[in-house]
């Protein structure tokens, strides 16, 4: 995976990743929730990213920042979750997004800690 220095354009590449990767998990009661559930962190990353962009003051931008590193530790654990319950090449595409959502996470927490 090519590494994106914008990071607007980069949690939009993680959330179609995802989003991409849940519609090839094997149909099943757990992968349909674990699918909804990191579709939706995943793709909260990226948006409250882009609203911390358009804060209105120093408080709104570390408030929403701290939610967008909340939803990337989220999608961490629905990953984790899909590859400890599927067979290996699904455990491997799952643990490169959660790798991806950890350096995020990273990421974002670096940005917290400058402002």
């Amino acid at each position: 995976m090519e590494k994106i220095f914008d990071l607007e354009k980069r949690t939009f590449e993680f959330t179609k990743n995802v989003a991409l990767f849940c519609k090839t998990l094997p149909p099943n009661t757990s992968n349909f929730e674990y699918s909804k559930q990191v579709i939706r962190s995943s793709g909260s990353v990226g948006a409250n990213y882009i609203e911390a962009n358009e804060a209105l003051s120093k408080k709104d931008f570390a408030m929403r920042v701290k939610i967008s590193r909340k939803e990337a530790k989220e999608s961490i654990y629905w990953l984790r979750l899909v590859a400890e319950t599927n067979l290996e090449d699904v455990a491997k595409k799952a643990n490169l997004l959660a790798a991806e959502a950890m350096e995020l996470k990273k990421i974002l927490s670096a940005i917290l800690q400058k402002s």
